[in-house]
């Protein structure tokens, strides 16, 4: 899980927050539970289905949750869920969602097994 609060910067000239921001911070979260999962190095090679629901506004916090799906021989399919947590309410809206797939490689860059669990 990550967590953040969407700020100024992150905004384009309507005030919402920039979706490859939100899908920057998602591949962060995928990748952190790709690295516990792989035990090592991991890197991104696709990203399916992202469709954006709502928007994050200045002041939301940003929360991804990361969940592996299925392992293969070298890759994992890693389903990410962004949600916004309202500044002002406290509410929580589904943001996006999409399946990240990442490929474990090692320190020459190269796909290397994902480990049995």
């Amino acid at each position: 899980m990550v967590r953040t609060v969407a700020m100024p910067a992150d905004t384009n000239a309507n005030g919402d927050i920039f979706g490859g921001w939100v899908m920057s911070q998602m591949d962060l979260a995928g990748g952190i539970a790709g690295v516990d999962r792989a035990r090592g190095r991991v890197v991104t090679v696709a990203v399916d289905g992202m469709t954006f629901i709502s928007p994050v506004k200045i002041g939301d916090v940003l929360c991804v949750y990361a969940e592996v799906e299925r392992v293969g021989r070298t890759s994992m399919r890693i389903l990410v869920e962004a949600w916004a947590r309202r500044f002002r309410t406290a509410g929580r809206d589904k943001v996006t969602a999409a399946t990240f797939t990442f490929v474990a490689i090692d320190d020459e860059g190269r796909p290397r097994p994902v480990p049995p669990t």
